[in-house]
């Protein structure tokens, strides 16, 4: 019997939906098609929800995520079990969201010299103010998530991804491959930045 029909045989008594992400990706390598839309309808809201919030468009973000997904189709083998399936799903669409928001502002950028304009850098500062604090209502939580919008795309990602998709600062280094400790600084400044402008809101 060969890997495949091993797999086919097994696939009729395992439920998908009871599997990790690390044991769906292995039965996917092995052939297993139904593994893999397993694993798209597990993650697919997720990424949406994380790249749409990253560029500020839902519609972009769904282009996104499909070629995400079509990356894992096509890369299933270069997954090894050395971190977690969502690290590496996570970090793929995280990629190509920056990718994109660089494409955006080289156009930007391009559009104001054209008009004869400079291009600002602001640097938010780190006053060290800790907000952890959940805050109820959805008026709030709107004005939460639209701040998080407006915020600079390195503060912008750790928000979401922390604080909207609930993954771990470990996780989250992983996927943007920096420090713990540069995580965590931009989690506590990014969250600062949004008490501040909800203050002057509300």
């Amino acid at each position: 019997m060969t890997d495949l029909e091993k797999t086919k045989e097994l696939s009729v008594s395992v439920n998908l939906k009871e599997c990790s992400d690390e044991v769906l990706i292995a039965r996917f390598q092995a052939g297993e098609l139904a593994s893999f839309e397993e694993i798209v309808g597990r993650y697919q809201g997720q990424l949406i929800n994380f790249v749409g919030r990253l560029l500020s468009d839902r519609i972009t973000a769904e282009d996104i995520v499909q070629e995400t997904f079509l990356r894992v189709y096509r890369n299933k083998h270069r997954y090894k079990e050395i971190a977690k399936f969502s690290t590496w799903i996570y970090t793929i669409a995280g990629n190509l969201g920056r990718t994109e928001l660089r494409r955006r502002k080289i156009r930007n950028i391009f559009s104001i010299s054209q008009r004869g304009e400079t291009e600002i850098d602001y640097e938010i500062p780190d006053h060290g103010i800790n907000v952890e604090k959940q805050v109820e209502g959805k008026i709030r939580q709107e004005s939460i998530l639209k701040e998080i919008g407006n915020l600079p795309v390195y503060f912008r990602e750790v928000i979401i991804l922390r604080d909207v998709q609930d993954l771990s600062y470990e996780e989250i280094s992983q996927i943007l491959k920096v420090p713990l400790g540069t995580v965590k600084s931009r989690v506590n400044r990014g969250r600062t930045q949004i008490q501040k402008r909800l203050k002057n809101r509300l």
